[in-house]
């Protein structure tokens, strides 16, 4: 699984440095009428067509089961942290509750991570060295809050949405 991850977090930042690069790369020319096989692949290293045996996908990866040192359920990843280079910085794993109510959010540097095939063909898990216990002492993983949907008050003499317009004076 480490394995897996470094691949994954190796590709993310190869994919911003090749954008940045081509940001920052003076543009030639192109010729009036480029060939067919050179146009397409102009594009060609900045498209993936297929997943590899040991690359994961953000979405089969939340939800993966984390089991601890002692081989118990922890929990399960509910979210993964990116830098602003897309680097993965942490996994955070939803810790208690029951069916994911009242669970605890502890974020985990990647690297403590370390792939486990399931037993009984089932899918593939994350053991940490940690147990349960240890997560439920650790501090809990705070996001910052949502940037607020409106820029301010409404104008004056504007109504909330869904209520009558006001009645004409008299």
């Amino acid at each position: 699984m480490t394995k897996t991850l470094v691949v994954l977090a190796a590709l993310s930042g190869l994919t911003m440095s090749t954008a940045l690069a081509q940001a920052q790369a003076p543009q030639s020319p192109a010729p009036a009428n480029p060939p067919a096989a050179a146009a397409s692949k102009a594009g060609s290293s900045q498209i993936v067509n297929a997943q590899s045996k040991d690359e994961w996908l953000a979405s089969k990866l939340k939800g993966t089961t984390v089991v601890g040192s002692d081989d118990q359920k922890i929990g399960s990843i509910a979210d993964i942290l990116f830098d602003k280079t897309g680097q993965v910085k942490a996994f955070i794993v939803g810790v208690g509750g029951v069916l994911g109510l009242g669970a605890r959010e502890v974020a985990i540097d990647m690297t403590q991570f370390h792939e486990m095939p399931a037993a009984n063909g089932g899918p593939e898990q994350l053991k940490l060295g940690m147990t349960k216990d240890q997560l439920a002492q650790a501090d809990e993983f705070k996001p910052l809050p949502n940037p607020p949907t409106t820029t301010g008050a409404a104008p004056s003499g504007s109504r909330p949405a869904g209520s009558p317009p006001a009645a004409p004076p008299r």
